[in-house]
């Protein structure tokens, strides 16, 4: 019998720089891309930020002419990364520069899927539906959490069905990710939070994922060990560099990991919810993962238990129901005392509206390799609990 870790595996990733600053070198490695003139994609928070005029300043310098973007919202939408590739068009773009968090990105990967795939970026939703590669793109993440930069999946928005589309291609991984710890010293808490829970769901998915392999579960386990001991650190402590390279690094480790295992059922039922309320991704994903770790665990003890160990808990000998309580009541405490301890009904969600999000739930592409397969009434008893 073929052993797991001889099976064929395939592991996607970018080109990474990490370290304090790393986003100085965006003009340079601007120009080694080829580039001429980089659409900078960006959002207002993280312009006032300072860490947009950085980077502008940077490519500057290199000679490089740039083109400032920013109408970028939290949960980005198709007529935003729409309106971006207009940009790069009419400014005669070459190159494309996101800065920012997850929706940043995501909306500069979807400008240049654009550019190079003129259209409705609706066909380009799902897995390996994208015809020609997007531009050479350098993408600089101010957050720990979203992974955009290093991962191959986009997320944007369909406004008109109020659905979070997902866009899954080897063409969506950047050229270039430059990772600078320091752009997280300007996170508040509750971005600190969102983004802290979305990298450890990210880990905590892929390590029990059907798609899993030793190439993704070394990542994984790192991605676990260091958020659950940095997160609440880094909130109490925003400008501790040392918090917030480690949760930094524990985002990178995370995104290698679901780049390459893909996710499960938190982020399918989450991508259903931020599609209709509009709500941070990391939120959703908080409030639904204790839910359905209970609903998986009989299908992935081990794996589950290598979790526990990896969030500090106490497993040598402990039975595998014991496991099972200790790690959810682990999560629910890191939730409440990052600031995350709400409901969806609390957020909005109406147990009329369990049936739907259920529905939309179970077509998206994460819940394929979620460890157990869920019927639509799992779905539903999962989002109802967690009302």
């Amino acid at each position: 019998m073929q052993s797991r870790g001889s099976e064929l595996r395939k592991f996607l990733a970018p080109e990474v720089i990490f370290g304090v600053g790393s986003l100085h070198l965006a003009g340079q490695y601007g120009r080694n891309l080829g580039g001429s003139r980089a659409l900078v994609v960006s959002d207002p928070g993280v312009v006032a930020a300072g860490w947009a005029q950085q980077v502008l300043e940077s490519v500057e310098d290199a000679g490089l002419e740039a083109t400032l973007f920013t109408q970028v919202t939290p949960n980005p939408r198709i007529e935003e990364a729409t309106a971006g590739a207009t940009v790069y068009a009419e400014q005669g773009c070459d190159i494309i520069i996101a800065v920012g968090g997850g929706s940043a990105i995501d909306c500069g990967k979807c400008s240049g899927l654009l550019s190079a795939n003129p259209g409705d970026l609706r066909l380009l939703v799902g897995v390996d539906n994208v015809r020609a590669a997007m531009p050479p793109t350098i993408c600089i993440p101010t957050t720990a959490g979203t992974s955009a930069d290093v991962s191959q999946f986009a997320a944007i928005m369909d406004q008109e069905i109020k659905r979070k589309l997902l866009i899954v291609s080897k063409a969506v991984v950047p050229d270039l990710s430059l990772i600078d710890p320091a752009t997280l010293t300007t996170m508040d808490a509750f971005l600190t939070a969102c983004t802290g829970l979305d990298a450890l769901v990210h880990a905590l998915e892929a390590y029990v994922s059907l798609g899993h392999s030793p190439l993704t579960d070394v990542h994984a386990l790192q991605a676990m060990r260091l958020i659950s001991s940095n997160l609440l650190q880094s909130i109490a402590e925003p400008d501790n560099l040392e918090y917030r390279s480690n949760m930094m690094l524990g985002s990178l480790e995370a995104g290698l990991a679901f780049s390459n295992a893909s996710l499960g059922a938190v982020h399918a039922m989450a991508h259903s919810v931020g599609g209709l309320l509009d709500l941070p991704h990391g939120q959703c994903n908080a409030m639904l993962l204790n839910g359905v770790v209970d609903f998986n665990y009989g299908h992935a003890e081990q794996r589950y238990r290598d979790a526990a160990i990896a969030m500090g808990l106490e497993a040598g000998g402990v039975p595998s129901g014991e496991i099972r309580k200790r790690l959810v009541a682990e999560i629910v405490r890191l939730r409440e005392a990052a600031g995350l301890g709400g409901t969806l009904s609390r957020s909005g969600v109406h147990r009329t509206e369990v049936h739907e999000l259920a529905g939309i739930a179970l077509n998206d592409p994460c819940v394929v390799t979620n460890p157990r397969r869920p019927g639509r009434r799992d779905i539903e008893v999962i989002y109802e609990e967690s009302l």
